[in-house]
């Protein structure tokens, strides 16, 4: 839970869509807004060991209903699970262990899924104390049916259920074939206005035998979440991003090399927020700033960006686009699952 590009610690509002928390951890729900989310909500101390966790918080007191399920959780890159040859005879058991605190106690759960979400074991684990540090370890057998991907595609969905509707829940520590979420009669942490939910140390292997956290140096950890995601500028400077650019019009810079930290999961998706300017890196005259970005691509196999901006380019100039001084000037590169 160390990693955090795209909020930097800030707290994020459940939606029905895939909300990032931390890097590799998103929230999900059927109904939106029914908890927010947050790396090291409530500053509470975290175990032995650890110094980040993911925090949950419920936004009122909800009902769920049959159908509705909500959720935090990772999809796993099937490279990462090659190995347990999950859909054969030699399928492998894997074991998951974490450290989680709740305000509430009682029987709590969630799942594992295949990309198609048609093969799925729910598991369920209980918390004993409330507020309270507890570690807990599962051991999960490997499924022998079943299509797992074993490419850079989905192969395997983690989910830690915070709520899961009767429609969306199954018989705990069995594979079955369905879309289960959490197993039958698991807590509702969003049932309870302001209840909390804090996890960290969350770590599945091969194995039967849970063995000791697997604590890896900041920049590998980094360099692994940026092959899902990459994020520049943010940080109130006058960050270039890329080398030089030319403008084939006053609306497009073209041959723009893009340098990535790490080759991504696949060709990304690119957002971008807050104010840039283009810099021809040498005249401050011809600096245009607070361009209007209207579309970014990127080829990642070439290195090669296009910046499509409203107006104020020169034809044939060389330009560099940089981050406008300002934390909310931020470009996004998502390669995610």
């Amino acid at each position: 839970m160390r990693i955090d590009q795209r909020n930097n610690g800030a707290s994020v509002t459940q939606t029905t869509s895939q909300q990032y928390i931390t890097d590799r951890w998103n929230s999900f729900g059927s109904v939106t807004s029914k908890f927010s989310s947050q790396q090291n909500a409530g500053s509470v101390t975290p175990p032995a060991g650890f110094t980040n966790y993911v925090g949950v918080t419920s936004s009122s007191a909800y009902s769920v209903i049959s159908t509705d399920f909500f959720l935090i959780g990772q999809r796993i890159e099937g490279f990462n699970i090659a190995d347990l040859g999950w859909g054969t005879a030699n399928a492998q058991p894997v074991t998951l262990s974490f450290w989680v605190r709740s305000s509430l106690t009682g029987t709590f759960g969630g799942s594992l899924q295949n990309s198609a979400q048609t093969r799925t074991y729910p598991y369920s684990y209980t918390i004993s104390a409330a507020n309270t540090w507890e570690y807990k370890t599962i051991t999960i057998a490997g499924d022998t049916t079943g299509t797992w991907l074993t490419n850079n595609g989905v192969g395997v969905t983690l989910w830690f259920s915070l709520g899961v509707g009767s429609s969306n829940t199954g018989t705990a520590g069995a594979w079955a074939a369905s879309s289960a979420l959490a197993p039958t009669g698991s807590t509702s942490v969003v049932g309870t206005n302001g209840a909390t939910f804090y996890i960290t140390g969350v770590q599945l292997e091969k194995g039967s035998t849970a063995t000791s956290f697997d604590y890896r140096p900041y920049g590998t950890e980094l360099a692994l979440c940026q092959r899902y995601t990459q994020v520049f500028g943010g940080d109130s400077n006058y960050n270039s991003i890329g080398t030089l650019g030319i403008a084939a019009s006053s609306t497009t810079i073209d041959y723009y090399s893009f340098p990535l930290a790490v080759k991504l999961r696949a060709n990304p998706s690119l957002s971008w927020s807050g104010n840039w300017r283009a810099d021809d890196g040498f005249t401050a005259s011809y600096a245009v700033t607070n361009i209007a970005i209207q579309g970014i691509a990127l080829n990642q196999t070439t290195g090669v960006i296009s910046i499509n901006v409203a107006s104020g380019l020169t034809a044939g100039r060389a330009y560099q686009l940089q981050a406008n001084n300002s934390t909310a000037s931020r470009l996004i590169l998502s390669s995610e699952l």
